[in-house]
């Protein structure tokens, strides 16, 4: 029980204003709350577990740099992304929204994730304890609940702001995000 209590306060603490909490936010502000919650959980899970699996297996390395530098050129990727908006016509609205908002909450969350503090924090704690299932679920639910407090921030911010200054605040973290990782991957070299 020790490495599961380790594992959720950790990466609770690390995940509070971070880069992946601030895109929980900005999503909760765009999407359904029960969306982005499924969305941030899936990934959270599929990360975890490949954390915990990096951190146990013996003379496995992680290159960080190519990964921090990946995600932070996809960051300014979705920054843009978001500054150009959307345009879809009807028959392709019924597709995005049956699809849409969960894989893209799923896919960008499962990509800032990738290199960031608490993935290496998750992969540390798994090497130093092994306790592979303890250290899966406990960092897992750290995040999701560190994240569901940026979900309901997100949803109350989203009903009194104007949507342009969300649309153009989520570009900025995103953007900002993606050169921060950049940088701390240039950094770490």
């Amino acid at each position: 029980m020790t490495a599961f209590w380790i594992s959720l306060i950790y990466i609770m603490v690390a995940e509070m204003g971070d880069k992946t909490q601030l895109v929980a936010l900005a999503f909760a502000t765009r999407y359904k709350a029960t969306t982005v919650m499924a969305g941030v959980f899936v990934a959270t899970l599929v990360v975890h577990l490949f954390s915990v699996f990096l951190g146990e297996a013996a003379g496995m390395a992680l290159p960080v740099f190519w990964i921090k530098l990946l995600a932070g050129l996809a960051f300014i990727g979705f920054g843009l992304w978001t500054l150009r908006g959307d345009e879809i016509d009807d028959e392709e609205g019924l597709k995005a929204s049956r699809f849409g908002p969960l894989m893209t909450v799923a896919t960008t969350f499962f990509l800032a994730e990738l290199g960031d503090k608490t993935m290496l924090m998750t992969v540390t704690v798994a090497s130093q304890y092994q306790s592979f299932v303890a250290v899966w679920l406990g960092s897992s639910l750290g995040m999701v609940i560190a994240d569901g407090v940026a979900i309901v921030v997100g949803k109350v911010m989203g009903r009194n702001l104007p949507e342009k200054l969300i649309k153009y605040g989520a570009a900025v973290v995103f953007i900002l995000s993606g050169v921060y990782t950049i940088y701390e991957a240039f950094a770490a070299r």
